[in-house]
Parts: structure tokens; sequence; C-alpha cells
């Protein structure tokens, strides 16, 4: 039969430092998750294609020139690698908590949110192009509804009503 207590016997400081600090280190992993996997989605979304032309709004063109955000893959590989780390290490404290027997909601929430920001990397590292097509299509979708939703001002705005 397979051993496997060495691979516990050195770790488990580690174990005990993830669980007395847990509210330090969700205080800090679940912002940086989320904002991380926000970034990626940000510069994915918003990078260029060279054969496609779509709106200046979209692809962050302001009168002729590229804005900051529409990076090529060279830009984005950091973010996304980043992004992975944070997930990663949300994932290995839940299962620290796994292996002392504590499941209980917040134990869920957390694996949850550890898992979606990483398949949303995952998604932006195997396919960039389609989630780019994706959030485009997710953005322009809300800018049509938000136009349909918010009313348009009369011509006359500015004149007080007597």
């Amino acid at each position: 039969m397979l051993d496997l207590n060495f691979l516990f016997e050195n770790s488990n400081s580690l174990f005990e430092f993830s669980r007395n600090n847990c509210l330090a280190i969700c205080g800090f992993l679940v912002p940086a998750n989320m904002i991380a996997t926000l970034q990626t989605m940000i510069f994915v979304g918003r990078r260029r294609d060279a054969d496609r032309r779509e709106s200046p709004l979209i692809l962050g063109q302001v009168s002729g020139q590229v804005s900051n955000l529409a990076r090529p893959k060279i830009y984005i590989t950091p973010i996304i690698t980043m992004s992975v780390v944070y997930a990663i290490a949300i994932i290995l404290h839940v299962f620290t908590w796994f292996l002392a027997g504590v499941v209980m909601a917040p134990t869920f929430i957390l694996l949850s949110l550890g898992i979606v920001c990483l398949s949303i990397n995952i998604w932006a590292i195997a396919a960039p192009m389609i989630m780019s097509k994706f959030l485009r299509r997710v953005w322009n979708f809300g800018v049509g509804c938000l136009a349909l939703i918010m009313p348009k001002s009369p011509p006359n705005a500015n004149v007080a009503i007597k």
C-alpha cells in the first residue's frame, strides 16, 4: 500500500498557519481573486482583432488611437498567471479546512469562488478569442438594454419649468 503520511508531516505547520490566519488570508485572497479575474476579463475582452472591425467603444479606439486597454497577449499573460495563482491559493486554503473536517457554507462558497475564477482564467488562456467575442456580445447586450431603459432627454432639457 502507498503511504502518504510523508506528505502531511512537513505540511502540518502550513495547514495550521492557514487555519489560524483564515480571516487575514480570506480578507486578502477574495478581493484579489475577484479583481484579478475581472482584470483578466477586461483585458481579454478589449483585445484587438486584426481581422475584425468593431466600434471604437468596444476596441478602445479614440480618434484613431488605441487605448492602453487594447493589449497584445504578452501583456495579458502575467495578469492571467497571477489570477490563476490567487484562485489556486484560495482552493488550497479551503482544502486545508476540509482536511480539518470543517464543512460549512463559507467553505463551499469560497471553493465555488475559486473554481469559477480558475475556470474563467483557464478559458482566457485556452480560447481568448472565443472569450473576447462572448464578452463583447454581453457588453453590447447590456448597452442595448440600457438604451431601452434610460429615457432620452428632451431637446429643451435646459429650459426651467415654470
